[in-house]
């Protein structure tokens, strides 16, 4: 089992992810190796809270150019965490 600051990489602060808090939905970035198991027990580690369900997708890179350069940004995995009712995360209490 890898530690919960290892599979949470940050959380998502979007209009679409401050409308889900009110069906106690909460979205984080997380490690793209990080599977539904550990995502469940790193958020309850970090957080003190008891999640009853995660969904997770994998968010393809935006081509970016600069001038006649083209690139990539990194795919990137969203998770959308569940909670019991009643349980809160305060860092999203501001939003």
């Amino acid at each position: 089992m890898r530690d919960a600051r290892e599979v949470l990489v940050r959380p998502v602060v979007t209009e679409r992810s401050t409308n889900l808090l009110a069906d106690n939905k909460y979205t984080f970035y997380v490690n793209r190796d990080a599977n539904k198991i550990e995502i469940k027990h790193a958020v309850e580690q970090m957080f003190k809270v008891n999640v009853t369900d995660v969904r997770t997708m994998v968010v393809k890179g935006k081509e970016k150019r600069r001038g006649r350069y083209v690139g990539r940004t990194s795919d990137r995995k969203k998770a959308i965490v569940t909670l019991r009712p009643g349980d809160r995360i305060a860092i999203f209490e501001g939003m």
